[in-house]
This record gives C-alpha cells, sequence and structure tokens, in this order.
C-alpha cells in the first residue's frame, strides 16, 4: 500500500474514547521500548508521527493511528516497566485487555520482541494469552540492525523457542534503521485488509 495519508485520530485514556468507526485495526503490542513507535513511522514514511521515546512506560494511553481511511495502527501502552507501580501495571493490563476483547475490528496483532535477547516471561505470556484468545497474531522480531548477520538465524531461533512458536507461525525480523522487513509485514497487512 502506498501511504500518503496518516493522522493521529484517538488518543484513548479508557474504553469510552475508542473510535466508533468500523475501520478494520492492527494492534501494536509488546515491552516498553521493544521499538513500536518505530516500527508504525517505518510502516508509515514517516519520521516522527508516532512518538519514540528513550523513556520506557512513556505510552500510558491506546493511540489510534488513521492509515488512508482503510484501517488504524493501534499502539498499546508497553509493558513489563519496572519503575511504574504495580497499581498503575495493573490498570495498563486491564485496560489493554478491554481493547483485545471489545475490538471486532482487531484483525491482526504484531507481537514486537528485541531480537537481541530470550523473550521474557511477560513476552511468552502475552503470546500465549493471545493464541489462546484466537487473535491472528505476527511476532516482529525488532532491533536486528544490532546483530551481525552470522548471528541472525541463532536468534530468531532463540526467540521462536522462548515464545514456544510452532514452525507454522510467523516472524519477521525488522530493523526501523536499515528498513529490513518493512516490505514483508506490508505484504501481510495487505493480506489482512483483502480478507
Amino acid at each position: 500500500m502506498e501511504v500518503n495519508n496518516v493522522e493521529l485520530e484517538v488518543v484513548s485514556g479508557n474504553a469510552s474514547q475508542f473510535p466508533t468507526s468500523n475501520l478494520i485495526e492492527i494492534a501494536f503490542a509488546g515491552k516498553s521500548n521493544v521499538g513500536k513507535s518505530s516500527l508504525i513511522n517505518t510502516l508509515i514514511n514517516r519520521r516522527a508521527l508516532a512518538r519514540t521515546s528513550s523513556q520506557p512506560g512513556k505510552t500510558q494511553t491506546i493511540n489510534f493511528y488513521n492509515v488512508e481511511n482503510q484501517m488504524y495502527f493501534v499502539d498499546l501502552p508497553g509493558y513489563g516497566y519496572a519503575k511504574v507501580s504495580k497499581e498503575q501495571r495493573q490498570q495498563w493490563g486491564s485496560f489493554i485487555e478491554t481493547y483485545l476483547h471489545e475490538r471486532p475490528q482487531l484483525k491482526l496483532i504484531l507481537l514486537l520482541v528485541d531480537i537481541r535477547h530470550t523473550p521474557s516471561e511477560q513476552d511468552h505470556m502475552m503470546y500465549q494469552w493471545m493464541k489462546h484468545y484466537g487473535f491472528p497474531i505476527i511476532v516482529i522480531a525488532t532491533k536486528m540492525d544490532k546483530l551481525k548477520r552470522s548471528q541472525v538465524s541463532h536468534h530468531i531461533a532463540m526467540v521462536r523457542q522462548g515464545l514456544h512458536m510452532t514452525e507454522d507461525e510467523i516472524l519477521i525480523p525488522f530493523s526501523a534503521v536499515t528498513k529490513q522487513g518493512k516490505d514483508e509485514i506490508w505484504e501481510k497487512l495487505d493480506q489482512t485488509l483483502s480478507l
């Protein structure tokens, strides 16, 4: 898809603020600082529409980006940031869960994990939880440019094993720096749009 028109349409602090439109939704989930905003910016060819931050736990809202009036990219709050209070983490968790369960427009979840590290317990729980509820998921292994080429296949296997992925489940390595993986991700998004 050629992307020319994108806007941050809704910044939602609670479920009553979710859009009423029936556009399909693609959700971006993952730990704080895993690169969700960088992935969104890369996919829509913008430098800073989705705000990137070096401060984990910055995104506390669910942000809906209208892409060409054809779909929403939905940026979910990052999980797993230790400096946020337990109570706040629980609020975010139930907020995200409410979103996932109440949006029939949600057609695909991109779960981002850092390719350099073994997936955390929270990554594994999130992946298995989404599978349990039957959500279509693609794992995006971010920050691929930080690895040597010789390390990539080992780290892909490590991520797959850490999430207990089956062979037919999709993982796409991605780099916001080199744009590797961008076309493959768009191919999957276009397939989702045409369903």
